[in-house]
């Protein structure tokens, strides 16, 4: 799309990095803006100066332990910083405004159920304070669209895998602690299950949605690609070379999800949309 302008929005907490940037800083399509989603007056007048037609909210504090630590900056940039984008998008008038949600809403799914998978219609079901964030979000989005008619799509992915990921996530520490020799830490017996999308696949699902998606539809987006923890860390193990013994299994999270399977039918069905990206190429070109 060499015709559209892009405004990249961060406030660079801990885990932004202008690095990853740097292929398209000099690019006159271009621009990036230090912002807090949460501050109202800067939000205005950035939508004052440049008037965008989409607005596509990937902002949010992502990390489930962080937000059992500390839940309130989570509820802070999820929730109150989604109000400010929509009250923008009211304000100035948007084509759509497309909020970039989670699977993680759904709650989980039993081990012994593979039969089982989240669908558009699963009830709301949150474990963490992170996804109760994130489907609280949702929510509003929703009644946003309804109330004030704004034109908003939702999108819920499943776990994101790929370069640039900020290495408190499973795959990137597991590479990064691989590389050094360092402890490879697990949780309970790693048989909790996900199911990966490379981070291109899960781009272009959203490309597709602001383009061509149905106003007010949510959008499950999953790559039938589901494997567990400890299959991970022993793919990556061997892709580096280096011995099993660096695996540490540590105690459980809290309230940890055994198992997220999205299916994916109506995105695919409606849009077109199948991801790209086997997991053993995928992970491979994460590794590199």
């Amino acid at each position: 799309h060499p015709e559209d302008e892009i405004i990249c929005v961060d406030c660079l907490t801990y885990a932004g990095n202008m690095e990853t940037l740097a292929s398209v800083m000099d690019n006159p399509k271009f621009q990036f803006e230090k912002l807090d989603i949460t501050d109202r007056e800067g939000t205005y007048g950035l939508f004052e100066r440049e008037h965008p037609d989409i607005v596509v909210n990937f902002a949010a504090e992502s990390h489930v332990d962080r937000s059992i630590e500390n839940p309130e900056i989570f509820l802070k940039t999820n929730i109150l910083g989604t109000q400010v984008l929509l009250d923008a998008c009211r304000k100035y008038g948007i084509k759509r405004y497309h909020q970039v949600s989670t699977d993680e809403v759904y709650g989980d799914l039993p081990l012994d159920r593979p039969d089982l998978f989240f669908t558009e219609e699963t009830p709301i079901h949150t474990s963490s304070p992170y996804s109760a964030s994130k489907a609280s979000a949702d929510l509003l989005v929703q009644a946003y669209g309804r109330t004030y008619k704004l034109p908003i799509s939702i999108s819920r992915c499943s776990n994101n895998y790929g370069p640039y990921h900020f290495p408190e996530k499973l795959i990137p520490l597991m590479i990064a602690n691989a590389l050094n020799d360092k402890p490879l830490p697990v949780y309970g017996e790693g048989i909790n299950v996900r199911d990966w999308l490379y981070v291109e696949d899960h781009c272009a699902a959203i490309d597709l949605i602001i383009r061509n998606g149905k106003e007010g539809e949510v959008y499950n987006v999953g790559g039938h690609n589901e494997m567990r923890n400890i299959d991970i860390v022993k793919l990556i193990v061997k892709h580096l070379g280096k011995s099993e013994d660096l695996i540490t299994f540590v105690t459980d999270r809290a309230g940890h999800d055994m198992r997220y399977a999205i299916d994916p039918t109506k995105i695919h069905h409606d849009l077109g949309w199948l991801p790209q990206t086997k997991f053993e190429d995928g992970i491979q070109k994460t590794i590199d």
